[in-house]
């Protein structure tokens, strides 16, 4: 599959784009004081209303409103669980009244999150969990909350330091997001009863807690969003590519690595090799061997073969970059599933959670098969991951785009029912998606996407991709219906552009999950696809589903602005990345 990466600029116009660069610094500097300002501002103009009540002329006035609870109200106004805010933040502040400007209350709601986070899993603790499957997803939960409680006090340190609030914004929305999605995969975990019902009661008010800080955030965001140059945001949307397609930036090693010449192979710190010729002969072996200190890229390249073993890149084990001899060469498999008693959450072949986490040239599968339903190949959990020319398949669930922010590009992705899925901010970049054969009672869908707050910045974006069905498909492509995506949670976000999709998909595009459940709450949208399945004719009437969704609409959700914002990983990767729109 061949894709044009990168349009040709002239000279004149890198020299325009370079100008522009340097104004966008301008302006991040100028909005980084002016959140400060308007921040100190509100402050100012609280104090001057207190000093007028407490005036000759208004001596001791009752109807005036105290100097804190007027910053709380105004903290909590943007927030969907208004009382759960003041509640919490007038009993934070009785605590600590010092506690009590504007610019502390920030800080606040999230510290309170992180408390409510603790103590309500303290209090799970006394539950009573008596099936096997239960009890697993009790454990399953230990690991979630104590990832959340990390998540959190990331985040408290984030609100800490108010000038540097609006370059950590992005950060503070990718944490939070996190937050709010290993609390609904505690609760999944659980089967359907008392126990999930406890569960999710008593994680509930965390809930609400996230959304209110992601909520207060998110208004810090939209400020400083209107200060931005419109462009602003984009982040070199359109940077200049060289005569071969690969963007200016790119130094000579990394073109070799991404064009696969003979010396495209980085130096790795270890080998793998099945057959003995490297340092381990297995995965797992490696990683056990890593330094638990170590700056930089920690490069493992591995060998062709079929590595059948449970891999988890843990969250200590940070910038992994692995890379195989092709993705149909270097194989990661396994076939654990949820029928024989697995959680979902268990089930993947391979694990990312470590940040900064790569992968380039290798498979990754779940051989399972459709009759044991849901079967992970591979669960990406870490923070600016990066996928280039992978390989994953499997049937149900293939690949689980849990959490923080992934770019994928130039990679397959085979299976059946809801097989991307998952809460992340997600960009499928150049790749090619494959609908396979189902069960005869099963009907496919590619995407379940798992957003449960309208405050999250999650959502899967597919952009200038194929989405195909396997030839296996193709003779009963008219009885087995397949859909492009189904909401998972209550705010489901995808967007699927630039894409060209056969003709197997069914005319509504999209499938409910059950009833009416999220239609009016979701965020479904397709812009400029092509191919006879990308007709926008038929396609649902749902009021969550977009159907005017314009060019501007659709570049919010390209790399610079959904991704980066403002920070440049893909970029700096080497990885080839296309900013903005294709056309």
């Amino acid at each position: 599959m061949v894709f044009q990466d990168f349009d040709h600029l002239s000279e004149r116009r890198r020299a325009e784009r370079r100008q522009k660069a340097k104004k966008r610094i301008v302006i991040a500097a100028i909005s980084s004081l002016a959140i400060a300002g308007v921040i100190a501002g509100t402050i100012i103009g609280i104090d001057h209303r207190n000093a007028a009540a407490a005036s000759p002329e208004h001596p001791h006035d009752t109807n005036q409103v105290s100097h804190p609870q007027k910053a709380i109200e105004m903290i909590c106004q943007s927030t969907d669980y208004k009382d759960t805010c003041k509640s919490t933040l007038v009993k934070a502040v009785k605590k600590d009244p010092s506690m009590s400007q504007p610019k502390d209350l920030l800080k606040l709601a999230v510290q309170s999150t992180q408390d409510e986070v603790q103590a309500a899993f303290d209090k799970a603790k006394s539950l009573k969990f008596d099936s096997p499957r239960e009890k697993a997803a009790f454990k399953d939960c230990k690991v979630l909350i104590d990832d959340a409680l990390t998540e959190l006090r990331s985040s408290v340190a984030g609100v800490s330091d108010i000038k540097k609030l609006s370059q950590r914004t992005p950060d503070l929305n990718n944490w939070l997001s996190a937050v709010m999605s290993y609390r609904e995969t505690c609760i999944d975990g659980f089967p359907e009863g008392k126990s999930k019902g406890d569960m999710n009661k008593t994680l509930q008010v965390a809930k609400e807690l996230t959304s209110n800080s992601l909520a207060i955030i998110g208004e810090v965001s939209s400020f400083l969003s209107s200060l931005h140059d419109p462009g602003a945001a984009r982040h070199l949307l359109e940077e200049p590519a060289d005569d071969e397609g690969l963007p200016a930036w790119i130094n000579n090693e990394e073109r070799r690595i991404l064009k696969g010449k003979p010396k495209a192979k980085p130096k790795p710190n270890v080998i793998i090799a099945k057959d003995g010729s490297g340092n381990f002969t297995t995965i797992n072996a490696a990683l056990a061997a890593m330094p638990k200190e170590y700056t930089g890229k920690y490069i493992i390249y591995i060998k062709a073969g079929t590595y059948n073993e449970t891999v988890v890149v843990t969250t200590n084990m940070i910038n992994v970059l692995m890379y195989g001899d092709g993705s149909q060469k270097t194989i990661i498999t396994g076939n654990k599933n949820y029928v024989d008693g697995v959680s979902t959450y268990l089930t993947a072949s391979f694990a990312a959670l470590g940040e900064g986490f790569m992968a380039q040239a290798m498979g990754f599968r779940n051989t399972a098969g459709p009759d044991k339903h849901q079967a992970v190949a591979i669960r990406v959990q870490a923070d600016r991951a990066i996928l280039l020319n992978c390989r994953f398949e499997g049937y149900q669930d293939t690949l689980y785009a849990q959490t923080h922010r992934q770019f994928y590009r130039s990679c397959v992705i085979a299976g059946t029912v809801d097989f991307i899925f998952g809460d992340a901010a997600a960009i499928f970049q150049n790749c090619l998606i494959i609908v396979r054969k189902p069960l005869d009672n099963q009907q496919n869908i590619v995407t379940a996407q798992g957003r449960t707050d309208r405050h999250e910045t999650t959502g899967i974006v597919i952009q200038n991709s194929r989405i195909v069905s396997d030839k296996e498909l193709v003779p009963v492509k008219n009885v087995i219906p397949s859909y492009l995506g189904r909401p998972w949670k209550e705010f489901s976000r995808t967007i699927i552009m630039e894409c060209s999709i056969d003709n197997f998909i069914h005319p509504d595009g999209f499938l409910p999950w059950m009833g009416d459940f999220a239609l009016d709450t979701l965020y479904y949208a397709e812009y400029d696809n092509k191919g006879p399945g990308a007709k926008l004719d038929g396609r649902v009437h749902w009021a969550g589903y977009k159907r005017k969704f314009t060019r501007q609409d659709a570049m919010k959700f390209t790399v610079g602005p959904f991704l980066e914002q403002n920070d440049t990983w893909v970029q700096q990767s080497g990885v080839p990345v296309h900013y903005g729109l294709f056309q």
